[in-house]
C-alpha cells in the first residue's frame, strides 16, 4: 500500500481535507491525533516533558499544558528543538505501526494519507511516504483561519508559521497541490479528483 504524506502550513485546512478522503473510505493516520495521544495523563512523552521542562509545564490531571508550552517554544528556538527531540521519535514509531496495521488490514483503496504537519521539515517523516500533498492558501486566509479556530493572537500565529518551512518551499517539494482559497464544494472536487487519479496510479 502507497502512503501519501498530506501536508500545509497551519491554518491551511489539512484537517478538512483528510476529513474530505475519509469520505471517500480512505484511511487516515494524523499525527497530530497521535502527539496528543502521547502528551495525555500517562502519555508516553509526559514524564520526559517534565524532567525536560518541569512540573509547570504539566497540568494537575497530568497531561502537558499545551497553552504554556505553546508560548515557551514559540519564543525560544532551543526549548522547541527539545520538545520535537521527545516527540519526533514517538510519533515517527507510532505512524509507521499505524500505517503496517492498515497495510494488512485489506484497505479499502491501494493508498492511505498520513498527515504530518511537519513533512518537509523532517527526513523521518518523509521516508514514511511515497508521495507528498499540500495544502494551499495565502498566508493571510492562514493566519485568520487560525485565529479564529484555535483563538490565539496574530503574533503568535505568525511566529507558528515563522517555524515551519516557507510556502514556496512547501510547493517546491510538493508532488500535488489542493488549494484552499475557495469553498468546500471546490475543495471536494479537487479531492474526489486526486482520489480518482491516487487509485489508478497506485493499483
Amino acid at each position: 500500500m502507497r502512503h501519501v504524506g498530506l501536508t500545509g502550513g497551519i491554518g491551511s485546512g489539512k484537517n478538512t481535507v483528510a476529513a474530505l478522503f475519509k469520505e471517500l473510505g480512505v484511511a487516515v493516520i494524523d499525527s497530530d491525533v497521535i502527539s496528543h495521544h502521547i502528551t495525555q495523563p500517562a502519555g508516553a512523552a509526559i514524564d520526559t516533558i517534565r524532567k525536560t521542562f518541569g512540573e509547570m509545564y504539566i497540568t494537575a490531571d497530568g497531561a502537558l499544558d499545551r497553552a504554556l508550552m505553546r508560548q515557551l517554544v514559540f519564543s525560544d528556538s532551543a526549548a522547541r528543538r527539545q520538545l520535537e527531540a521527545i516527540l519526533h521519535p514517538l510519533i515517527h514509531a507510532q505512524l509507521l505501526a499505524h500505517a503496517e496495521i492498515n497495510n494488512v488490514s485489506g484497505a479499502q483503496h491501494p493508498y492511505l494519507i498520513l498527515v504530518i504537519p511537519l513533512l518537509f521539515e523532517s527526513t523521518n517523516y518523509r521516508q514514511l511516504v511515497q508521495r507528498t500533498l499540500v495544502v494551499d492558501c495565502t498566508e493571510e486566509a492562514q493566519i485568520a483561519r487560525t485565529m479564529q479556530r484555535s483563538h490565539l493572537d496574530e503574533k503568535i500565529v505568525r511566529a507558528i508559521m515563522a517555524s515551519q518551512v516557507t510556502r514556496t518551499e512547501r510547493l517546491r517539494h510538493a508532488d500535488n497541490v489542493i488549494q484552499n482559497n475557495g469553498d468546500l464544494n471546490t475543495l471536494r472536487q479537487q479531492v474526489d479528483q486526486l482520489h480518482q487519479h491516487y487509485r489508478t496510479a497506485f493499483l
